[in-house]
């Protein structure tokens, strides 16, 4: 039966398909694993960043923290509204300055500067996060919905309490789970 040089070629080649075909099936379980793998990488990658932005953060604001504990609150202003002109995007920053601003008592000004660092980092509010300022948020919300609502209903014409009343809602809404 495989007596001619045609059946010997055919024979040849059918040998090297099964063992291509082996191949490939022995491959393929080891490259499902291998991208599962890259993804925990990744995974791990960008938990470490997360760990080192956080830390650096930290280490970024210590002088201002620091001023704020030893009682220097103005000081603290000043030296966070540097640290602010150098990292624009940085929302650390303005939450730091909303509960300083809270702190002193104005409110308004402690609401915007919230919703501002919220509006660049939603991890303020979520509370898992290790940045997350969700208590400071809510108690400031509860406090603004006690103050400026009867405020901003009792002057209907009053534009800055109705922007500060609705600063207070989009950080209610962001407390409850909304979004952008």
């Amino acid at each position: 039966m495989v007596n001619d040089r045609l059946d010997k070629f055919l024979w040849v080649l059918l040998l090297v398909s099964v063992a291509g075909l082996c191949g490939v099936f022995w491959m393929t379980p080891s490259g499902a694993g291998s991208s599962r793998a890259h993804s925990v990488d990744k995974a791990m990658e960008r938990e470490m960043a997360y760990q080192a932005r956080v830390a650096f953060l930290q280490r970024l604001y210590t002088p201002v923290t620091d001023l704020r504990e030893a009682g220097k609150p103005q000081e603290a202003l000043l030296k966070l509204d540097e640290l602010i002109r150098r990292y624009p995007g940085e929302a650390h920053g303005l939450i730091l300055q909303g509960e300083l601003l809270n702190h002193l008592g104005s409110l308004d000004r402690a609401i915007e500067s919230f919703v501002r660092g919220v509006r660049l980092n939603g991890d303020y509010v979520d509370e898992k996060s290790p940045l997350s300022r969700r208590a400071e948020i809510r108690q400031l919300v509860d406090r603004g919905l006690r103050d400026i609502r009867p405020q901003a209903r009792a002057n209907p014409d009053n534009q800055s309490l109705a922007a500060a009343l609705n600063a207070v809602y989009y950080l209610q809404g962001r407390l409850a789970g909304g979004c952008e």
